[in-house]
């Protein structure tokens, strides 16, 4: 799989299409999986996870037949090309940061990533756009099969797989939705949600999950423990709780419409304004600003975009992706530049299709 091509577009959980896709920009669930004869990571020396790297990328090629999977050694790539991979979503940054032998399997469509060696010696995972969580969980278990039938997975007839953290131990499940909440922020109702989803001991993280913070009104909400509760229950959990925050948030925006109309128009666009025209720009200040403009494209209040393209611009504004395009790397001020630039460009070749 060629990195630098993978700079030059997006993937599918990005399309902005699927079911609620105006809040949910993406479901997600991932299955930890440990192999019966190896000790976890933590306690594996190189040799063990050299070796475990190379079983299980092995038995993966068996997967071909049924869903191909692109192999790349982790361990092998500079720092730039694993932080590409993070901010992509296909691996985690324990993987990227961490020590060994370690690889990563990634389907064409970017849909399906299977890494090795990260805190479990299997962390598989399926991502699609919109509040797809029925669809990611049959991929999943598909996939989870086709392994199981190559792999001896570690598993207890009480406790069910065994993992390196114990509350991953019993199904190994994490169901995660991405949700995009500016209406709730800008009420100060966020704090409410957040609360209220502590009591059902769910977790709430940032754009690239557990120990990021959150950024341009983006939440991931996922459970927290899996032991004594199958996959299906943990995924219905998710899938009642998620249907109340798309209500609250939808109820939000329309509360901002009509108290305020021309305030939050006019916050919108000139949010629209400065990503059109900044010649430096922040990863941070890009985020809150192309959050605003997605929330006005949802409610009628811009013509010149499509949701497909702002969230393939949250993408490509991150840092590793600025180095891939540009080729080189960037100093912080310079990523600042080449950042606006790349906004100029995008947003007023969109502005001119619509016109």
């Amino acid at each position: 799989m060629d990195l630098d091509s993978l700079a030059q577009h997006c993937g599918e959980w990005l399309r902005g299409t699927g079911p609620d896709s105006d809040i949910v920009m993406s479901s997600r669930i991932r299955l930890a999986r440990n192999l019966a004869e190896f000790p976890f990571p933590n306690r594996a020396d190189t040799a063990a996870k050299s070796e475990i790297e190379t079983l299980i990328s092995e038995r993966m090629k068996a997967l071909s037949q049924r869903q191909k999977l692109n192999y790349i050694r982790v361990s092998d790539l500079n720092a730039l090309d694993r932080q590409f991979l993070v901010e992509r979503q296909l691996i985690s940054r324990e993987l990227s940061e961490g020590s060994g032998p370690r690889g990563v399997g990634i389907s064409d469509e970017e849909n399906i990533s299977v890494m090795i060696n990260e805190e479990d010696h299997v962390r598989m995972q399926v991502i699609h756009s919109g509040f797809a969580l029925d669809d990611c969980w049959a991929e999943i278990n598909r996939v989870d099969d086709l392994l199981e039938h190559e792999i001896s997975f570690a598993f207890d007839d009480r406790l069910g797989y065994l993992t390196a953290c114990p509350t991953n131990v019993g199904t190994g499940i994490r169901v995660s939705v991405m949700l995009h909440l500016p209406g709730l922020v800008l009420t100060k109702d966020i704090q409410k949600v957040f609360q209220a989803l502590q009591k059902l001991r769910l977790a709430v993280r940032g754009l690239y999950g557990e120990g990021s913070q959150a950024m341009g009104d983006f939440y991931q909400i996922s459970n927290q423990v899996t032991l004594g509760r199958s996959e299906e229950d943990l995924i219905k959990t998710i899938k009642e709780v998620i249907p109340s925050i798309l209500k609250y948030e939808r109820r939000a925006r329309e509360t901002l419409l009509l108290e305020n109309r021309e305030g939050l128009h006019d916050q919108i666009a000139r949010a629209f304004g400065i990503l059109s025209s900044a010649q430096t720009i922040t990863t941070e200040e890009t985020l809150h600003l192309l959050s605003s403009v997605r929330m006005g494209v949802n409610l009628g209040l811009i013509d010149e975009l499509q949701i497909p393209a702002i969230n393939e611009l949250l993408i490509l504004t991150q840092p590793a992706h600025l180095q891939k395009v540009r080729k080189k790397p960037l100093e912080s001020a310079e990523r600042n530049i080449a950042r606006a630039s790349l906004l100029r460009q995008r947003l007023t070749a969109r502005e001119h299709e619509t016109n």
